[in-house]
Order: structure tokens, then sequence, then C-alpha cells
């Protein structure tokens, strides 16, 4: 039954008890926003103030060269300053990201009722939840976004439960970037004096998902964000955008040449590009000279947009703490040992409020 737009409760409902998320408000037709995506004036995002980073990606395909020693100073300082970096030549296919995209539109155009299967509360599988917003129950403003999470434990688990409109691209696209990822965690780590065995690189990469995120068209993207103020919680994300845009960084320190603190830049997209973030936990182990950078996305009015973002965290039994030789040379540990599925806990039972899950692990709590 189509919800009343007026009545808080009947959209709630509509939208995130019975799975029609917010692709199925839109489909019924609107010409406003409703009262419950409306974000408070400090939340909304101005693009026009915003800065366009046109910055040049990293040829990743020089790592393997003479230019290895520069492209391992690109992608520190970019870890150290941004906490943003855009990567190409590196090693997934241009045609699969192509294939990724259509497979995300074909999945968020099936009926509602297909895509509801997959609610957490009903999902015939552990590894796959469809949602709306993030923590919806605890958002004082809903996100204007729809998504399918799907966890990965091994190929024939994902081919047999992962919806059969994606799994095939989705779990190509994983595998086929995990040599990429591997290695940038060990120039990552290797600048802080870790070397990285096969068991600590499984230890900080254990779990892995692969999201697809889907901001339909909002009839005044001025009032509403498709994502909050947030960092990532784990260790590294890879992301796919699409030629659309709208992913926005907020400077923590100055950085020469691209913003003064607090200034918030747009990641603009580039064809054939994956995004790399920085997340809490190797802002953690470097004791925070590495930035998991607070981030959040707009929404369109012109065409539906689609995201695609591996995140890659720690197991759960992991205990994350700043590496020791860091704390040796920095003289004090800025933040303490945490066992990740506390943190991982306290990150999901809030909503997003910038980088306010750090403060779990932060020692005083001083920002950094």
């Amino acid at each position: 039954m189509a919800p009343t737009l007026d009545d808080s409760s009947s959209l709630f409902n509509f939208v995130v008890r019975d799975g029609n998320g917010v692709k199925g408000m839109v489909d019924l037709g609107l010409s406003r926003v409703p009262e419950p995506y409306i974000q408070p004036p400090k939340e909304r995002i101005n693009k026009q103030k915003a800065i366009k980073l046109e910055q040049s990606p990293i040829d990743f395909s020089r790592l393997n060269g003479p230019d290895h020693d520069e492209v391992v100073k690109e992608i520190v300082t970019a870890a150290e300053t941004l906490g943003f970096f855009q990567l190409i030549n590196h090693g997934v296919p241009v045609d699969l990201l192509e294939s990724l995209k259509v497979a995300a539109h074909n999945f968020f155009g099936l009926p509602s009722e297909k895509k509801a299967v997959y609610r957490k509360e009903v999902s015939p599988s552990p590894l796959v939840k469809y949602g709306t917003s993030f923590v919806p129950e605890k958002e004082k403003a809903l996100e204007w976004k729809d998504y399918i999470s799907m966890i990965y434990t091994n190929d024939a688990e994902a081919l047999q439960q992962w919806p059969k409109e994606c799994r095939e691209v989705a779990l190509e696209y994983l595998k086929t970037s995990m040599n990429m990822l591997k290695k940038l965690l060990q120039v990552l780590m290797g600048n802080l004096g870790a070397e990285l065995d096969d068991s600590k690189i499984d230890a900080l990469i254990g779990m892995k998902m692969v999201n697809m995120n889907f901001y339909p068209t909002c009839p005044n993207p001025d009032l509403t964000v498709g994502v909050g103020r947030h960092s990532d919680m784990g260790t590294l994300t890879i992301l796919l955008q699409d030629g659309i845009g709208g992913l926005y960084v907020k400077v923590a320190e100055e950085i020469e040449n691209i913003g003064k603190k607090g200034e918030w830049v747009e990641i603009l997209p580039v064809p054939g590009a994956l995004v790399i973030n920085i997340g809490d936990m190797l802002q953690i182990l470097s004791n925070g000279r590495y930035k998991s950078a607070e981030h959040r996305v707009r929404t369109t009015s012109t065409k539906s947009r689609v995201s695609i973002p591996i995140f890659t965290i720690p197991k759960p039994t992991e205990k994350i703490a700043p590496l020791p030789q860091v704390v040796e040379k920095d003289g004090v540990a800025h933040y303490k040992e945490v066992i990740f599925a506390d943190y991982m806990k306290n990150f999901f039972g809030n909503a997003h409020d910038g980088k306010k899950s750090l403060h779990f692990a932060q020692i005083n709590s001083a920002e950094r």
C-alpha cells in the first residue's frame, strides 16, 4: 500500500520496514523531498562551496618498474594528507567495471518485492543484506540511498547465496582487486616499518564485503544527503564511482594545492579509475599518520547514481593497536588497543556523525 508522504510513520514503514527503499518512494512520483529526508542546514552539501579535486590519478602499473619509489611516495603522501586517492592501471579490467555498473542498475531496477527478500530480518542468507539509509532507526534525518551488502566467505557460497543479478560480476570484481589491495597494504605498512606476511594481511583484511549503493534521483538535492559524514571503519576501501560523481571528502589539515582545514573537496570521477580510501583501522595502526578521511555523498536530480565499494576489514577477533615501532618514534600512543568486533558494534550502533567512531579507540578522545 502506498504511503502518505506527509505521514512520517507511514513513510518509514513503506521505505524501511516493507523494503521498498528510497527507489520505491521515488517511483511513486515525487515533486518535493519528504520531511524525514530533509537534513539540518549544517549537514547539507553546498556544491558551489566545495573544491573540485583535479589531481591526477596514480598510475599503479609504475609500482613494478623504475618509478617504484616515486609511486610509493605518491601513495604514502595521499594516505597522510587527504586519505583518498585514485588509481589507474590497477589490474581490474575496465570492461568488468562497466559490467558492474550495469549489474547494479539491474538489481535496483527489480520490483521492490524481489529486493525486499534480502532485508536483514528475512534474508535467506546471513551473507546478504538489502537496506536503505545507514541506521534508519537512529537517524534524525534519513539518507537518500538504498544498498545491497554481500559478505564474502568463499567463492562457492558467494555464487550460491549472493543475488543472481550481480553475484558473478561482484565476485570477479572482488577477486581481481585483491592483488592491488595487498600491494597497497604492503606499501602503506612497509612505510611504517612493518613487514607483512600472508597471515598478517589476512588478519587485517580477513573480512570482505562488496556493496552496491543506489542513489535515486532527488527532487531537491540541496536538502538531502546520499550518505552522511563518516569515515570507514575498516582497513582499506576500494570504490568504483560512476560518471555522475557526488563524493566529497573533508580536508583534515591544510594540504598544499588542495584545500584548507575543514574544506570539502569533490573527488571527480575518472574513467577506468578506482578510488581508494584509508579506513579507521589504518589510522589506528599508524598512530594517526594515515588519515581515515571524513566523507559524504551528495544526491542528484538528473540521473540515478550507483557506487560499488569493497570494504576490507579485520577479522572480528583481531586486536588493533598502534604499531610499537611507530609509537616509539612518536613518543606516545594516540589510540588504545581495540578488539575489532567491539569497534564494529559501536560503529553500527550509531548514526553517521563524522569521525566520532574513532573516539571509541582514542586516548583522551583527542581528534587527529
